[in-house]
C-alpha cells in the first residue's frame, strides 16, 4: 500500500517526527506534505482527509483509508513490515509496553520542554515533575547497548523526540543515558529531518524561550550558500533534475548545485546526513 504522511513543522512537532521516522527508518515509501502548525494551509489538508481529526501526523491510502494516531500507524505499517518490531515475543511485548507508556504519558516532560531543534539551551531548570519524568524515561532505557533493542525499533522511533528534548533543554541525565541520546543524534533519519527543518526556516511563535543559546551537539562539514561560481555537478545529486544558478553551495570548499534552494539549504544545515550528497564530497 502505497501512503501520503501530512506533518508539521519539522522543527517543532513531535508526534510528526514520530510519523516521519516510521516511514524513513525502515525504508518504507512514503509521499510527504508538510504545513505549517495552526497554518489555514494544514486546516485545508486535514479537512480533505476523511478521519475527521485536526491533528497531525495522518497518513492516507490512495483508496482514502486514513490512520491519525501514531500508535495506530506504526501497528498498520508493521502488519507488512514486521520487523519494526523486535522479533523476540518477550521483547516485542515489552517494546509495546514502552511505547504505549511514551504514546500517553510523560506529559509534564512534553508540557515544560517542547520539541525545538533550532537550540540548545543553558540555563533551564527542570521542575520536580519533570525530574521525576526523566528518571522514569532512565530506567526505561537501562537495558539499551546501543538501541533499545539491539535493533532499531519501533520504541526507538517513540522515544527520539524525548532524546532531542534532552539536549535542547540540556536535561540532568545519566552518562549511560547520554550514550543513547547522542545515538540518535548520530542516526541519519533524524539528522535528516532536522536539516529539513532548518531548510524551512520557520519560527513558530511562542516555541523559543529567552535562556542563552549553544551550539547543536555534533561535527558539521563546512556549508554556504553562494550567489555564484561553477558546480562540480550538472543534475541535483538528489532529484536528478538540471541544477539551477540559484541554489548553489560551497560544501567542504566544493561548488555544489541543486535543483532547488530547499535541496540547497538543507545540504547546508547539515551535508554529512544526505547519502546522495557524499559522491560529490570525494
Amino acid at each position: 500500500m502505497t501512503w501520503t504522511l501530512i506533518i508539521g513543522d519539522r522543527t517543532y512537532s513531535s508526534w510528526s517526527l514520530r510519523g516521519w521516522l516510521l516511514f524513513e527508518a525502515f525504508d518504507i515509501p512514503v509521499k510527504v506534505r508538510q504545513y505549517p502548525m495552526y497554518s489555514d494551509a494544514l486546516a485545508a489538508a486535514l479537512r480533505a482527509v476523511p478521519s475527521g481529526s485536526n491533528l497531525v501526523p495522518q497518513m492516507v491510502a490512495a483508496d482514502g483509508c486514513a490512520v491519525w494516531d501514531t500508535l495506530a500507524m506504526a501497528e498498520t505499517l508493521a502488519e507488512d513490515h514486521p520487523q519494526m518490531w523486535p522479533a523476540d515475543a518477550g521483547q516485542r511485548a515489552r517494546a509495546r509496553s514502552m511505547v504505549a507508556e511514551v504514546h500517553s504519558g510523560f506529559t509534564a516532560l512534553r508540557g515544560a520542554c517542547g520539541m525545538n531543534l533550532r537550540h540548545v539551551y543553558d540555563g533551564f531548570a527542570p521542575s520536580d515533575a519533570v525530574r521525576r519524568d526523566l528518571a522514569r524515561v532512565e530506567s526505561l532505557w537501562a537495558g539499551a547497548d546501543g538501541w533499545l533493542f539491539d535493533t532499531y525499533s519501533i520504541a526507538d522511533v517513540f522515544f527520539a523526540p524525548i532524546a532531542t528534548r534532552i539536549v535542547t533543554y540540556g536535561l540532568p541525565v545519566s552518562e549511560r543515558a547520554r550514550d543513547y541520546v547522542q545515538r540518535h543524534l548520530d542516526h541519519g533519519p533524524l539528522r535528516r529531518w532536522r536539516a529539513m527543518g532548518l531548510a524551512e526556516n520557520f519560527v513558530q511563535p511562542g516555541y523559543d524561550l529567552d535562556l542563552s543559546r549553544g551550539p547543536w551537539p555534533g561535527e558539521r562539514i563546512p556549508a554556504e550558500a553562494v550567489a555564484s561560481g561553477t558546480p562540480v555537478n550538472q543534475t541535483c545529486p538528489y532529484s536528478g533534475a538540471p541544477v539551477r544558478p540559484d541554489a548553489m553551495a560551497r560544501i567542504d570548499g566544493r561548488i555544489i548545485a541543486f535543483c532547488n534552494p530547499f535541496c540547497r539549504d538543507k545540504s547546508v544545515a547539515d551535508p554529512g546526513a544526505w547519502p546522495g550528497l557524499q559522491p560529490l564530497l570525494r
